[in-house]
């Protein structure tokens, strides 16, 4: 399997082919250039999953080639991902060797690290997890100053937490987030920084309230919060709208209300189709709403939940699939402006571009 060049050289030609697609892909619109932030070349992943290939006594871990065979190959080192997830990779590997209560049908190993200096690893078994393995694995915890989690079928034992916390910095504000094991966080925490601080720039006058669909653990609510009076966010994960209550607390924020509600609800309760006890003690006929922030998956929005937009005087649109956004841009053209376009290598050495967009109503 031929494996990525990790030089400038590689990365600014990719870099550039991914560039002049989406300017291709999007040309018929009016926009003004996007402005490009890139990532770094190396240690910029903070999440990884590898699966583990057992070899008699001696266990690796390994990927599958991307052919029809999905043939093994041993990982001896990833280039991409953190600095400290590499540490990680060799001293974990070390310590399951060392002891066959770790080894044992080991199957699947998760990182979840961050800049922050914290890092949670998942061992996943084909095998029922014991109090042996609770207490080698709490000394693994110890020895190697991480969060251990391990996982079977029907089966998940925390040592200590299921989470991290991380420290991002937007413009010149820190914030702390609580990242679950089973919630989604950005991969590429130093683009993440670029992204949080091109949103608070570009929405520093937008005045009024902001609603925000899809905020996940909010990641962009709680810097985007200072710019507004008040903020509603609305997401539908149980344990995405857990850590985001966490960090509004844990950042001491609390100009923001989080209703566990999916797009077509929260319209529905706009528009007083429905009423949801989901939304007891948030009066939304109190709100000034004159701004809305989306970030939705990479299905896009629905046509129903794309007229949601279309409301407000101003849209932020952070879109990690650039196929969907083209086609959510046709509808939302029609009423708003495209002011400003900006590109962020979230995935280098892949096609995959995120992209951010805000739009201003026409008069």
């Amino acid at each position: 399997m031929t494996q990525p060049q990790y030089t400038s050289v590689a990365y600014q030609a990719q870099l550039a082919e991914k560039i002049a697609i989406f300017k291709q892909d999007f040309a018929e619109f009016s926009f003004p250039d996007p402005v490009i932030f890139e990532s770094a070349e190396k240690h910029f992943r903070m999440r990884a999953e590898f699966r583990i290939w057992h070899k008699g006594p001696i266990s690796t871990y390994c990927m599958f080639t991307d052919d029809e065979l999905k043939r093994p190959y041993d990982i001896t080192e990833f280039p991409i991902g953190s600095e400290l997830m590499n540490r990680l990779m060799t001293e974990l590997m070390n310590e399951i060797n060392a002891d066959e209560k770790l080894r044992t049908k080991l199957f699947q190993i998760d990182f979840l690290t961050t800049l922050s200096g914290q890092a949670l690893i998942s061992l996943i078994y084909h095998r029922k997890l014991d109090e042996e393995w609770t207490q080698a694995a709490r000394a693994l915890q110890t020895k190697l100053k991480i969060f251990v989690i391990g996982r079977s079928k029907g089966q998940k034992l925390i040592v200590d937490q299921d989470f991290v916390i991380e420290q991002l910095r937007a413009g010149d504000k820190q914030f702390r987030y609580q990242q679950i094991e089973s919630g989604f966080t950005q991969p590429n925490a130093g683009v993440c920084e670029k992204m949080l601080t091109w949103a608070v720039d570009k929405s520093q006058n937008w005045n009024g309230d902001l609603i925000e669909l899809y905020c996940g653990n909010g990641n962009f609510t709680l810097p985007l919060s200072q710019n507004f009076n008040r903020v509603l966010a609305t997401e539908l994960a149980k344990p995405s709208v857990k850590s985001a209550l966490y960090n509004m607390e844990l950042n001491q924020i609390s100009n923001v209300a989080i209703a566990r509600l999916s797009s077509e609800e929260f319209s529905q309760a706009m528009d007083k189709v429905r009423s949801f006890n989901r939304l007891e003690g948030i009066d939304l006929d109190s709100y000034n709403f004159t701004s809305i922030f989306v970030d939705p998956p990479r299905s896009g929005m629905d046509p129903h939940t794309t007229s949601i937009t279309q409301r407000y005087d101003n849209i932020m649109y952070i879109s990690c699939n650039p196929v969907t956004l083209r086609e959510n841009l046709k509808t939302i053209t029609q009423t708003h402006e495209i002011t400003n376009v900006a590109l962020f290598d979230q995935f280098p050495y892949t096609h995959h571009l995120e992209v951010g967009v805000t739009l201003k109503k026409r008069a």
